[in-house]
């Protein structure tokens, strides 16, 4: 597990990018809705509100730093 807040954003970020790109390379947009092509889109949306809420962090920490 990754303490630091540096860490974990860059993590966070990382893996919502790579979501992102993996999601749109998977899903096929069409009538059919596959249990695999849900699951991954779900996925995705919860790893890009994480690396939202991650960079909410740290971005806080930052500003009580230079308080």
């Amino acid at each position: 597990m990754i303490k630091s807040v540096k860490g974990q954003f860059i993590l966070g970020i990382v893996t919502a990018i790579l979501f992102v790109c993996s999601t749109f390379n998977y899903i096929e947009f069409s009538g059919e809705k596959k249990f695999p092509q849900v699951l991954f889109y779900f996925a995705m949306i919860f790893s890009v509100y994480n690396a939202g809420s991650i960079t909410q962090k740290y971005i806080q920490t930052k500003r009580e730093a230079n308080s």
